[in-house]
């Protein structure tokens, strides 16, 4: 299976989203969180007021001026149940006037969580609901320099280009940042991890490697994912990925707390796994045997359809029945293989990755 989420970043990026080192990332986040605070105020006390170079400006109860990103505008356009794509088209004392008609009228009274920026140029980040579970990137990006180190000299460290280790640039770099979210992609591929049965029946080796995301506006989940993979290209596509596994978490009022319980613990594990942990978890895979609970196991787990369609991919690639919960995550990635869509396959491959946290059930 390949992975393309780094690649997508890659490709999208421009050059002042990039960053050569989690150090970087982090000090440049520390520095927007000082400069932001968070305030709460009724949607009917949110005012635009059209300004003839920059569009639109809300003005705070302090008199002070907030210029909106084109993030938090289309938030608050949502907010005001108006098109935001549409909007953009109009004059600026038109767009105000919907967006304050939409604001005061159209919606019951209620709280809007404003995120606000002074830097300079005061703006605003964020329009989100009153309760919306801000997890801040620089607190994210701290435990991951304390579990990894700065992401260029440790043993997790951007990815080389086809196994091969890389100076870290701006044009291959894995570390990405905007206003409104980040993407971090690290691997292990100096210890890599022998897997027996890789392909066609002969072994092989696998490197480590992860995903970590996030938003401080709202655009998206907070976010992990491991898995195991080949290598990775100029393009920054993860090739030959396997054992994938995704914890989410959506920002509603626990997610701090979220945050502290299942991503802190989940990224101290994988810090501290060994290679020889999880040879261990496969050679254990091989040797648990399904009998006559197969047909139950897969169903459970990917439905009867996808269990049979399972069942002969493996049959084709080995020449031989599952017999194993290590065929049956062979047979699974198989399938995965043979879907055309990303999230198709990343689904299959995640549900195959679980499998192996029941060795030890």
């Amino acid at each position: 299976m390949e992975l393309m989420q780094a690649s997508n970043q890659w490709m999208s990026r421009p050059d002042d989203e990039r960053y050569t080192s989690l150090i970087e990332m982090r000090n440049h986040f520390d520095q927007v969180r000082q400069e932001c605070r968070e305030t709460t105020v009724s949607s009917r006390q949110i005012h635009f007021e059209p300004v003839e170079t920059r569009g639109l400006v809300y003005c705070d109860q302090s008199g002070r001026n907030h210029f909106p990103t084109h993030w938090a505008f289309g938030q608050l356009a949502t907010l005001a149940e108006a098109p935001a794509g549409y909007l953009r088209t109009l004059p600026a004392p038109i767009a105000a006037d919907c967006l304050n008609y939409g604001l005061q009228f159209k919606r019951q009274i209620e709280d809007v969580g404003l995120l606000l920026q002074s830097n300079g140029s005061n703006s605003v980040r964020a329009a989100t609901g009153p309760k919306y579970g801000r997890i801040w990137n620089n607190d994210i990006l701290a435990q991951l320099i304390a579990r990894f180190g700065d992401g260029v000299s440790g043993a997790f460290r951007v990815p080389g280009e086809f196994g091969q280790a890389v100076v870290v640039t701006k044009a291959n770099t894995t570390l990405f940042a905007g206003d409104r979210d980040f993407f971090v992609f690290l691997a292990d591929e100096q210890n890599r991890i022998e897997i027996p049965n890789r392909r066609d029946g002969q072994p092989g080796t696998m490197a480590r490697g992860f995903f970590v995301w996030n938003s401080e506006t709202g655009a998206r989940t907070l976010g992990v994912a491991t898995f195991l993979f080949d290598y990775v290209c100029c393009n920054r596509i993860v090739w030959g990925a396997s054992e994938y596994k995704e914890i989410r978490i959506r920002h509603t009022v626990s997610a701090p707390d979220k945050f502290v319980e299942e991503i802190g613990p989940a990224l101290e594990s994988y810090a501290k796994s060994s290679t020889a942990s999880i040879t261990q978890a496969i050679t254990d895979a091989r040797e648990k045997q399904l009998g006559d609970k197969l047909d139950d196991f897969l169903a459970n787990r990917f439905g009867k359809r996808i269990a049979d369609k399972i069942k002969l991919a493996h049959t084709a690639d080995e020449g031989r029945p599952i017999e194993t919960l290590w065929d049956a995550v062979t047979g699974a990635t198989a399938y995965a293989r043979s879907l055309g869509h990303q999230d198709a396959r990343v689904d299959i491959e995640r549900k195959a990755g679980d499998i192996l946290d029941l060795v030890a059930a």
